[in-house]
């Protein structure tokens, strides 16, 4: 059984009169990807704050690393890595400088940091530019080069804050890519975002956080189940196998020119089974189907109230 990275008990923060978080409670297993989401205002900063030390607690438990927050601090920062939302590199110092100096704070010596700084150029493929001043990089070479400070110290736990914001498609598929490659190598990520398909594509677990309280947590495809609107789509071969269907699934809803059904349902194995079962004890032909599900900004509207980023509709194409 995978034993968990990052566990919170009842976190409280306030300032003054403005509660801030509310009882949060997480459990992020090792070697996955975590995602925080939430409208701005939501608590998600103080969490990630509050986790990796930089910020105490009014009350509640929290355990990174297996280390108590409020009590270990130093072994939970040596644990973990912390990657902003804006890359912080030392524009005057070239990527490999960066580097150095990062192995230098870690006091890693000699052969062992020049091996480590060399393998991480070459990773993040940094190599061609390795001797130029990272002020002539580009923004997605930036982020690279940030993440890759991050690793010199070998972190278990990376907090990963809004990592490709402001970059460009290619980029920002670029750094997915190194988180997933990172995922693998038994890294845990905690991963705030603004880009809901972000989450949707690289979280094994989600939780939403409105008004410093948890609304929801669940895989994407669990999330996306919660929210109504979901259905199935079944495209017949003629019309009289579509009448049949209609008059065998109450509720549906038929369009006769492109003889397609739609079929309210919540999209799980269960219920997919029960209407084959259904469409087969009446010798119904189904030429395909395909279960459409609400997306997370729709997930994410439905629980905060706030639509504050989009993402990619989710289907998925069965044929039968």
């Amino acid at each position: 059984m995978t034993s968990s990275a990052i566990m919170a008990s009842g976190l409280k923060k306030a300032y003054k009169d403005k509660v801030v978080l509310d009882g949060i409670d997480l459990d992020v297993r090792a070697g996955t990807t975590f995602s925080l989401l939430g409208p701005n205002g939501s608590g998600k900063t103080t969490t990630v704050n509050v986790l990796t030390t930089l910020l105490k607690m009014d009350s509640g438990t929290a355990r990174v690393a297996g280390y108590d927050v409020a009590t270990e601090t130093k072994k939970v920062r040596s644990s973990i890595g912390v990657t902003g939302q804006f890359a912080s590199v030392d524009e005057l110092l070239s990527g490999r400088e960066n580097l150095q100096l990062m192995a230098d704070l870690h006091h890693l010596r000699g052969g062992e940091g020049t091996k480590i700084v060399e393998r991480l150029l070459e990773r993040f493929d940094l190599g061609e530019s390795a001797d130029k001043r990272s002020s002539t990089y580009s923004g997605g070479m930036r982020r690279k080069l940030d993440l890759a400070m991050t690793l010199v110290g070998r972190p278990k736990i990376i907090f990963l804050d809004e990592p490709t914001t402001g970059l460009d498609p290619r980029s920002r598929r670029t750094m997915w890519n190194i988180v997933r490659e990172l995922v693998a190598d038994g890294i845990t990520i905690f991963l705030t975002t603004q880009y809901l398909d972000e989450a949707d594509n690289l979280a094994d677990k989600i939780a939403v956080l409105n008004e410093g309280k948890l609304v929801a947590e669940g895989t994407p495809e669990q999330l996306k189940r919660q929210i109504p609107g979901s259905h199935v789509q079944l495209r017949f071969g003629g019309v009289a196998p579509l009448d049949a269907a209609v008059r065998v699934l109450p509720g549906s809803t038929p369009d006769q020119e492109s003889l397609i059904l739609r079929v309210p349902s919540d999209g799980g194995n269960k219920s997919l089974r029960a209407l084959l079962d259904r469409l087969d004890e009446y010798a119904i032909e189904v030429e395909e189907f395909t279960v459409h599900l609400p997306d997370l900004d729709d997930v994410f509207f439905a629980l905060t109230g706030h639509s504050d980023a989009k993402s990619e509709s989710t289907t998925e194409v069965i044929a039968r």
